[in-house]
């Protein structure tokens, strides 16, 4: 079996090293790109949160909603499929995912210098020297961060790869050559051991999924079947999540057994919860008073609720239109779009959002105009912060019942 994981930078001749390998294996390639579309294809994960989570970019709510994690291990998914059906060549960074325990993979770095990467942008891509150095720098940036939130590595490290071919000095076809000589060894490996590491992969990758709904943190090992899950966070009432995590790993068919053990950043005490409880988990707070808002956002987070904030109408639903939200804690008086016009753009695009109004200049009949539009509450400054949090809590059960009926 021929796997091969070729990370490149970008212009450095990695495209024609890569046809030659093809022609000569008769294999596929994969890009990052085409794992990303097959892992949205199935899942229900949106396409913008896969290239996020890419591209090393925060994700909202993400504290809660553990989306980043989920998106990681749904990756490894596909990467675990495309594996078990046999020959192919991975271009692109997502292969860094496949834990280094599998032997049976060539790992391959194709780079050279900055230099002769904007001469090869500039003559086969027909770009200036401008426009090459700024695709190559905005490449390397996302390398950098990916690699980094890995490894905690820089993206080149020759420590990640089993060869490394410099491109300014090593034409395509010696590359290939090199390439086939130490690719003989690998395919020494015995077959029953290549078919238990892709069992473990496989089988991590689907754990990692399941997991991914009880929090971050978790590095999953496996060995044939036997499981060994490290607690590398914060976390309080530790047997109890322990139990958690036995519990949802067990359930997983192929795992022989089960246990846990804590990693360098566990920390007894600290705040680290179990989310099932029912409160808001994306919350949006909307409001042109930027020291109000942060300050809110701020109490909101010492009482367990997360939020994301919008300054002003836009703002709000150019977000929401973005990102899923169930609550959002809305000002009426804003410049530009206010909060009646946001409110009655909201429950006509997105009506499962829930609206609370909190707002300073509200009259009687504003608060008629609101709860006529949709709103699940109308509250005036200032408002008590525990009147606030049971509201939302009142406005998530009722997103849950609604969610219930749905599903039955």
């Amino acid at each position: 079996m021929s796997i091969l994981a070729i990370t490149s930078g970008l212009y450095s001749n990695e495209d024609e090293i890569i046809r030659k390998l093809t022609d000569k294996f008769n294999i596929d390639v994969l890009t990052d790109a085409d794992i990303i579309d097959k892992t949205h294809q199935r899942s229900k994960i949106k396409l913008s949160t896969l290239q996020k989570t890419v591209e090393s970019k925060p994700i909202a709510f993400n504290d809660f909603t553990h989306e980043k994690e989920k998106c990681l291990a749904l990756l490894k998914q596909t990467l675990s499929e495309a594996m078990q059906k046999g020959d192919c060549i991975f271009h692109g960074f997502l292969s860094h995912l496949i834990p280094k325990e599998i032997s049976h993979i060539m790992r391959i770095l194709i780079i050279t210098d900055k230099k002769n990467r904007i001469a090869n942008g500039m003559e086969k891509n027909k770009l200036n020297e401008k426009e090459a150095t700024r695709d190559i720098e905005e490449a390397d940036k996302y390398a950098a961060l990916w690699t980094n939130s890995i490894f905690q590595k820089k993206a080149w490290d020759e420590s990640l790869f089993d060869i490394v071919i410099p491109s300014d000095k090593t034409d395509s076809d010696e590359s290939v050559a090199l390439i086939s000589k130490n690719l003989e060894k690998l395919l020494s490996n015995k077959e029953d051991l290549i078919k238990k590491e892709l069992f473990d992969f496989k089988l991590i990758a689907d754990i990692d999924v399941a997991l991914s709904e009880i929090g971050t943190g978790l590095i999953t090992e496996a060995d044939n079947g036997n499981i060994m899950v490290t607690i590398d966070k914060k976390v309080m009432m530790l047997s109890s999540f322990q139990q958690k995590i036995v519990k949802t790993v067990e359930t997983i068919p192929g795992v022989k057994s089960v246990e846990t053990k804590i990693g360098h950043n566990y920390y007894k005490g600290n705040i680290i919860r179990n989310y099932e409880f029912e409160t808001p988990l994306r919350i949006l707070l909307v409001d042109d008073e930027k020291e109000f808002v942060q300050t809110l956002s701020e109490r909101l987070k010492m009482r367990q609720f997360t939020s994301e904030i919008a300054y002003n109408g836009q703002e709000a639903l150019d977000f929401t239109e973005q990102e899923d939200t169930e609550v959002m804690i809305l000002d009426l008086k804003m410049p530009g779009i206010d909060g009646f016009e946001v409110l009655k753009k909201i429950k006509k695009s997105k009506p499962d959002i829930e609206v609370i109004i909190l707002t300073g200049h509200g009259t009687e009949t504003d608060k008629k105009t609101c709860m006529d539009l949709g709103a699940f509450a109308y509250l005036q400054k200032p408002a008590d912060i525990d009147l606030i949090t049971e509201t939302m809590k009142k406005a998530y059960q009722k997103i849950t019942a609604r969610k219930t009926r749905t599903a039955e």
